[in-house]
């Protein structure tokens, strides 16, 4: 086995370092998610987390590692008689991202179930998990399936397999630890409610700190067993605290004055529903008792906040993470009431007692006695949509070749409709287009291609159904072989890649209307977050086009950018469509199932680019075209006197058009066209 990187030699990150300490004192807490820039670390502090775990004692050949004291009574492998049973070290287990369904939860072997009767069950990633760490780096690029099939097994502490009448169920009871890159994408808010802790971290900009960092990686590489040595006496001290933590959790009390607390500051922050006050009061309890305390504080109480509450405030990709501390001590103060905690918490004895800096109340994190004091990193900004600029006037804008503008803020976001691709596809799960998914309502059966995943009993009864006076049955009951069966087939939604292309230019730079095309952008930006596509966004203004945001599942990145939108010159409209064709050509390469929606916002004037821009924008559109690009022209003219040049550019593109009122979706007008009818313009040109 190789040898890990120690905890304790890890520099600075206190808060990540104690949310997985509080998390390994009481599982109960739920789990942490690290959200943080890649090369941080995160990946290493987590895996390192795993041999600080005290051994774990199982029954003797269970495969799903029941404790011998109180076996399952539904174990799959049972039933168990208690007794003394064996120890193995405590497990780590890491789900990879393009983990199958089967791999987490296990699968059954239905062609024995059907022809034997018997329950033939191969134990996932969730059984060997149990009683351990399920690690799960970009948690966030895991499917939705995946992702709810992994929390509510945490929440619930057992996982069920059922296919077709056969059901399974086992205990699964872990240490949930996701770790994710936000710039490639956020999870959904209902998923990141089940995480009971988050961390934001970051690399130092203390030069001193990094090179201590540096320091310790290469001497880790040229001699990790050395290494590991140098921190044995660190890490064995910091295993027998979590051990004394875990025995004298039962006996934290959590008093009166406290649950008020908690409850004021989750009511004052206006998160949703109680979840938050419980694992408030769970991870204040293991506060406590991590600092060898058996009454819980305020400080345990704000600590507490810090690491449950900044994920679940957030009521779109755009706000910022983070919590208002200031307000945070205004609430405890003015629900403290008569606290009957002490003024001076006492100290336990023992490795890493603990002070000033040390990352928490009452110890906090151990201190690092072979490097610089641990830092707290500030979490990296998120743009947040500010709120509408109120009205003024402004001058009519320059025409073309007029210079460049400051950024316009955008007008507040709205719901859209939905705009989606014609056709069946068979990308990535999600919520805009019909596709064949793994899950979904069934439509018909198929041959299996390699393992059955889906039985489509019907179909397969079917099809053995002619066959039984040959295979001999004469009686009740059915002969079923492999070849009878049938894989059902599902049509569900999937994610698309949606590209924006922004016209920026001159003729779009009015502030009034700048900012509600903005708005309009923001708001099919936090559509295309709620339907899992990635997203793209150009530019175009001046004399050329640029590539803003590469594709992305990040769609506050995408938000970033729009907001520092310059505006201003001449309108390129044939390179905006250009560059749009690059971008899609190499995604087409990269991830061919991932079907495109082009979605172009103009007011459709092409002034620049060539000797002659219209005829230039309208050769770019038909490219589009023949490749079957879906698209959208959101057409952003006003005025009382319309050129209608929009909606020309979307019949070249043989895609729709909408003007920003029909966009959205409480509009009386309404996007009742659909994408694919305007196929029919593109085949009677073909034709």
């Amino acid at each position: 086995m190789s040898t890990r990187y120690p905890f304790t030699a890890v520099v600075g990150m206190d808060d990540l370092r104690l949310a997985l300490l509080l998390n390994a004192v009481s599982p109960a807490v739920g789990g942490v998610l690290v959200r943080g820039e890649k090369g941080t670390a995160k990946s290493t502090a987590v895996r390192a987390l795993a041999e600080l775990l005290p051994a774990v004692p199982v029954v003797a050949g269970c495969r799903f590692s029941c404790d011998p004291g109180s076996p399952d009574g539904g174990c799959p492998d049972g039933p168990h008689e208690t007794g003394p049973g064996a120890e193995r070290p405590a497990r780590m287990v890491e789900l990879p991202v393009g983990a199958s369904e089967d791999r987490l939860v296990g699968s059954l072997d239905i062609e024995k179930a059907l022809s034997e009767g018997v329950k033939a069950f191969e134990p996932g990633l969730l059984a060997s998990a149990h009683r351990g760490i399920l690690y799960v780096d970009e948690v966030n690029l895991l499917s939705d399936h995946l992702i709810d099939h992994l929390l509510d097994a945490a929440a619930m502490g057992s996982s069920y397999v059922e296919r077709e009448g056969v059901s399974v169920r086992h205990a699964a009871r872990f240490l949930l630890v996701g770790t994710m890159n936000p710039e490639e994408g956020e999870l959904r808010p209902q998923l990141l409610d089940r995480f009971g802790l988050t961390v934001e971290v970051a690399a130092s900009r203390d030069p001193q700190q990094r090179v201590e960092v540096v320091r310790r990686r290469l001497a880790f590489e040229d001699d990790p067993a050395a290494f590991a040595d140098r921190w044995a006496a660190d890490e064995s001290a910091l295993r027998e605290r979590i051990v004394t933590a875990r025995a004298l959790l039962p006996q934290v009390r959590l008093g009166d004055a406290v649950l008020l607390q908690i409850a004021a500051t989750c009511a004052a922050f206006e998160v949703d529903g109680m979840r938050a006050d419980i694992v408030m009061a769970r991870t204040a309890t293991a506060l406590a008792a991590w600092a060898g305390r058996t009454e819980v504080t305020s400080e345990d109480v704000r600590q507490a906040a810090l690491l449950a509450l900044p994920h679940r405030r957030r009521r779109s990709p755009f706000d910022a993470p983070g919590l208002d501390e200031d307000k945070l001590d205004e609430t405890l103060e003015e629900f403290k009431g008569q606290d009957q905690e002490p003024d001076e918490d006492p100290e336990p004895d023992g490795p890493g007692d603990g002070g000033p800096g040390d990352g928490g109340p009452g110890g906090g994190v151990p201190p690092q006695s072979d490097g610089p004091a641990a830092e707290n990193s500030p979490a990296p900004e998120e743009t947040s949509p500010p709120a509408p600029p109120a009205p003024s006037p402004e001058p009519a804008p320059q025409g073309a070749g007029s210079g460049e503008r400051a950024a316009v803020a955008a007008s507040e976001p709205f719901r859209t409709k939905v705009l989606s691709v014609p056709g069946l596809g068979e990308g990535a799960a999600g919520r805009r287009s019909r596709a064949r998914t793994e899950h979904g309502r069934t439509t018909g059966s198929v041959r299996p291609r390699g393992s059955l995943t889906k039985l489509h009993l019907a179909a397969t009864v079917q099809a053995a159904a002619p066959h039984q006076k040959a295979r001999g049955r004469t009686g009740p009951g059915l002969v079923v072989r492999r070849d009878d069966l049938r894989q059902a087939t599902r049509e569900g939604r999937e994610g698309n890649l949606v590209l924006f292309a922004v016209d920026a230019s001159g003729s779009m730079a009015a502030r009034q209307r700048m900012s509600a095309v903005k708005g309009a952008v923001l708001s099919l930006l936090l559509d295309a977050y709620q339907r899992r596509d990635k997203v793209g966004l150009i530019t175009f203004r001046g004399r050329d086009a640029e590539v803003a945001l590469p594709p992305t599942s990040s769609v506050d990145a995408a938000a970033a950018r729009l907001e520092k939108l310059p505006t201003g010159g001449r309108t390129p409209l044939s390179a905006g469509l250009l560059k749009a064709h690059d971008v899609l050509r190499v995604e087409r390469l990269r991830d061919p199932s991932r079907r495109p929606l082009l979605v172009v916002v103009t007011d459709g004037r092409a002034t620049g680019g060539g000797a002659d821009p219209v005829a230039l924008a309208a050769r770019a559109a038909r490219l589009h075209a023949a490749d079957g690009t879906a698209s959208v022209v959101v057409d952003c003219e006003t005025g009382p006197v319309r050129l209608g040049l929009a909606r020309e550019l979307a019949r070249e593109l043989g895609g729709t058009a909408v003007t920003l009122d029909e966009l959205r979706a409480d509009s009386i007008a309404g996007l009742v066209r659909d994408v694919q009818g305007n196929r029919k313009t593109t085949a009677r040109r073909a034709a």
